[in-house]
C-alpha cells in the first residue's frame, strides 16, 4: 500500500486562519465582550482578519527560508500580544496600552499577583505557534512555497484592504465616530479588534507626545473660565475647622464601600471602621475615579484634583509635569509633607513623581524593618507598617501632612492563618473568599494604629482621613459577588460597586453621614478648606464635599457618571431609585459636563499646561 499523501497548504493561509480563529475564541472565552446583535457578532468575528492578512502578507515578498522565519516570529509576537491582554484583563477587566507596557519597572514587584493569573491551560494561546514550528521542523513537505507575482500580491492586499474597509463600514453603521467619541477600550476591541486597537493606541501615544511640544498658555483660557464658573465656595461652618492640625491620610488598598457595616459568616468585616464612622464624617456615595494606574491614579486624583488619563498611569507618563498639588500648597503654608509606603521607592515611579508633587520626604522600604515574619503578599503587613510608621510621625516637624499607602489588602489577597480574624467566605471563588479576610485584617491594622496615635499623643492634634483607592473585586468575579450580595450584578450594580469609603475624622467633632455624591477628585479642595486654605485660584475639577452649594456629581474615568438621581454607564441611563434603565433624556443634561471635565483635565496633563501659570495660578505666563 502506498503512503498516503497529505494535501499541501499555504504557509501564509494556514498561519492567518489559525491565528484568526484563536483570536475569535479568545474574544468569546477570555474577554467579557458584550454582544447585542448579529451585526456586532459579525464585526467581532471578522475584525482580526484584515490585520493578520497584512502582517503575514509581507512574507510574500520573501524567499522561502526568510519567509518561514518571519512567519514563525510574527506568529509568536502576535500570540504574545493577545496573551498579554488576556492576563491583564483577568484582573483589571481592561486591555493593555502603550504606557502600561512601559511600566516594566513594576513587574519585579508583582510576584504572586502575576503567577495567580497564569494557568497551565494558557499554553493553548500558543498552540498554533507550536504546531507551525513542529510542522516546519518535522513535516516541512506539508507546506507549500512559491514566488508570488506582482499580480498575486496586488490581489492579496486588495482583498485584505477590502475586508478591513468592510469591517470599518459596519463599525461606522453600528457605532458612528468610534475613534473620536469613545472612552471605552472594550468598545474599540469589539469593533476594530485587539491588534488594530494597539495600532490606534500607538497613534494616540504619538499624538500625546506631540501635544506637549505644541501646547501654549492660551489653551488655559477656556479651562480657567470653566473652573471659575464651577467653583463652589466652602461651608463657613467647616472652613478652617482643622486649621493648624496634622493631617494623617490613609489610602486603603482595594477597599470597596460594600464591606462597611456588612458581615460574613455572621461576623463584621470592618468592626473598627463601623464604630469609627459613628464619630466621623462618613461619605457613603463616594466613588473611586481611577483608570489603568489604579493606586497611583487615586494618589494623583487626591493630590491634584485632576483626572487620571484613560491610558497608562500619569505617574509614569507625565511625572515631569508641573503640578499644583496638595503637598506643594501645604509646604507654602508651613506644613512638613511626607508619604509613607513600605515598598520600593521606584514602584509606580513614585520617587520621581513625588518630587513633582512637592513632597519633602518619602519614607519607603529602607525606612522599615522588613523580614519574612512580618511580610505577606506584596510586602510588609499593614499592622507592622502602620505601627512602625508612628515613630516617623513623631519625628516629623509639626504640623505635618502625611499619606500612608497600605498593602495587605491587595490581589491575590494572601494572608497567613495566624493573621485571620474571621473565617473565609465559602463560595467557589477563592479570590472573593480571601478578600474578606484581608479587609478584616486591614481594619484591625487601622484600629491598632489609631490607638497608637492616642498612646503617643498624636491623635488630638491630627485629622484622620481614610479612603478606598480603587476596586478590589473586578467584574470577573460577578458570580460570587452576586451570591454574596443576594442580587444580580447588572451594569447598574457594577457601577454601585465602584463606591469606596471616605471617612474624615476630626477629634472633638461629632461628624455624621454625608449623602452627597462625590469622588476622589473632591478630596484636595475638601482638605485645604478644612485647614483654612483658600482654593479659589486653583485649577481644581473637584469641589469641597462639605460645601452647601455643591452639585451631586461624580465622573468616572471611562465617561460614566453618577448624579443624585441618575447613573449613566455603557451608553445607558439608569434611575438610581429603581436600578432600571430610564429615558436617555434624564442623563442628557450631564453629558457635556462629564465630557468637559475629562477633556479639559487631559489637556492640562498632555500639554503640561500648568507650567504656563504663575505661582498663584491666577495669571498665565508666557511659553517657556
Amino acid at each position: 500500500m502506498k503512503n498516503k499523501k497529505w494535501p499541501k497548504v499555504s504557509l501564509v493561509a494556514i498561519t492567518t486562519i489559525l491565528l484568526w480563529l484563536k483570536t475569535y475564541i479568545a474574544y468569546k472565552t477570555s474577554f467579557d465582550i458584550k454582544i447585542e446583535n448579529w451585526r456586532q457578532e459579525l464585526i467581532l468575528f471578522i475584525n482580526p482578519i484584515g490585520f493578520l492578512m497584512i502582517v503575514f502578507g509581507f512574507s510574500m515578498f520573501m524567499k522561502e527560508k526568510t519567509q518561514k522565519r518571519y512567519i514563525l516570529v510574527a506568529s509568536f509576537i502576535v500570540s504574545a500580544v493577545l496573551f498579554a491582554n488576556i492576563v491583564f484583563y483577568r484582573f483589571f477587566n481592561d486591555f493593555l496600552t502603550i504606557p502600561v507596557l512601559f511600566q516594566t519597572s513594576n513587574m519585579s514587584d508583582l510576584g504572586s499577583s502575576v503567577t495567580e493569573l497564569i494557568n497551565f491551560s494558557d499554553l493553548f494561546y500558543f498552540a498554533d505557534f507550536i504546531l507551525l514550528a513542529a510542522i516546519m521542523k518535522f513535516k516541512p513537505a506539508l507546506l507549500t512555497w512559491r514566488e508570488y507575482s506582482t499580480v498575486d500580491r496586488r490581489v492579496y492586499f486588495l482583498a485584505a484592504a477590502a475586508i478591513a474597509f468592510f469591517n470599518m463600514g459596519m463599525v461606522e453603521t453600528e457605532r458612528p465616530q468610534l475613534l473620536t467619541r469613545t472612552f471605552d477600550r472594550e468598545m474599540l476591541v469589539k469593533n476594530i479588534g485587539t491588534y488594530n486597537y494597539h495600532l490606534y493606541d500607538v497613534f494616540l501615544q504619538s499624538k500625546s507626545s506631540a501635544q506637549r511640544a505644541m501646547a501654549d498658555g492660551s489653551e488655559l483660557v477656556d479651562i480657567d473660565n470653566y473652573v471659575r464658573a464651577n467653583y463652589v465656595p466652602p461651608n463657613d461652618e467647616m472652613f478652617g475647622i482643622a486649621k493648624g492640625k496634622n493631617v494623617i491620610m490613609i489610602s486603603m488598598e482595594s477597599t470597596q464601600e460594600f464591606v462597611i457595616n456588612k458581615t460574613v459568616n455572621g461576623q463584621e468585616i470592618t468592626p473598627f471602621l463601623n464604630d469609627f464612622i459613628k464619630e466621623s464624617y462618613y461619605f457613603n456615595n463616594f466613588y473611586h475615579q481611577t483608570g489603568q494606574g489604579k493606586t497611583s491614579d487615586s494618589e494623583f486624583l487626591v493630590e491634584n484634583s485632576l483626572y487620571p488619563l484613560s491610558r497608562g498611569a500619569v505617574f509614569f507618563t507625565h511625572s515631569g509635569n508641573e503640578y499644583n498639588a496638595t503637598p506643594e500648597i501645604l509646604n507654602e503654608n508651613g506644613y512638613y509633607t511626607a508619604s509613607l509606603h513600605a515598598n520600593n521607592k521606584s514602584f509606580w515611579n513614585r520617587d520621581i513623581m513625588y518630587q513633582s508633587l512637592g513632597y519633602k520626604r518619602f519614607y519607603s522600604l529602607p525606612d522599615y524593618e522588613v523580614n519574612e515574619d512580618n511580610s505577606v503578599g506584596w510586602g510588609l503587613k499593614d499592622i507592622d507598617f502602620l505601627q512602625q510608621s508612628v515613630a516617623h510621625l513623631k519625628a516629623m516637624p509639626k504640623p505635618f501632612y502625611s499619606k500612608f499607602i497600605t498593602l495587605t489588602n491587595h490581589f491575590p489577597f494572601e494572608l497567613n492563618e495566624e493573621d485571620q480574624f474571621i473565617p473565609p467566605y465559602t463560595s467557589d471563588d477563592q479570590t472573593v473568599n480571601n478578600y474578606f479576610l484581608t479587609v478584616r485584617y486591614e481594619d484591625e491594622a487601622i484600629k491598632q494604629f489609631v490607638q497608637k496615635l492616642k498612646d503617643e499623643g498624636l491623635y488630638e492634634d491630627s485629622i484622620i482621613i481614610l479612603y478606598g483607592d480603587h476596586y478590589g473585586i473586578s467584574e470577573n468575579h460577578n458570580k460570587a459577588m452576586s451570591e454574596y450580595l443576594g442580587k444580580e450584578i447588572t451594569p447598574f450594580e457594577s457601577m454601585q460597586l465602584q463606591e469606596v469609603p471616605l471617612i474624615i475624622h476630626i477629634p472633638g467633632q461629632k461628624g455624621g453621614t454625608m449623602t452627597t455624591v462625590g469622588g476622589q477628585i473632591d478630596i484636595k479642595p475638601t482638605i485645604l478648606h478644612l485647614l483654612g486654605i483658600d482654593t479659589k485660584k486653583n485649577i481644581d475639577f473637584g469641589s469641597d464635599l462639605f460645601a452647601k452649594d455643591r452639585s451631586d456629581f461624580a465622573v468616572l474615568r471611562d465617561g460614566s457618571f453618577i448624579t443624585k438621581d441618575y447613573l449613566f454607564t455603557r451608553e445607558t441611563c439608569y434611575d438610581k431609585a429603581t436600578g432600571e434603565p430610564t429615558d436617555q433624556e434624564a442623563c442628557k443634561p450631564y453629558f457635556k459636563a462629564a465630557s468637559n471635565e475629562l477633556s479639559y483635565s487631559d489637556k492640562i496633563i498632555y500639554g503640561d499646561l500648568l507650567r504656563f501659570y504663575g505661582e498663584d495660578l491666577s495669571e498665565p505666563k508666557s511659553k517657556e
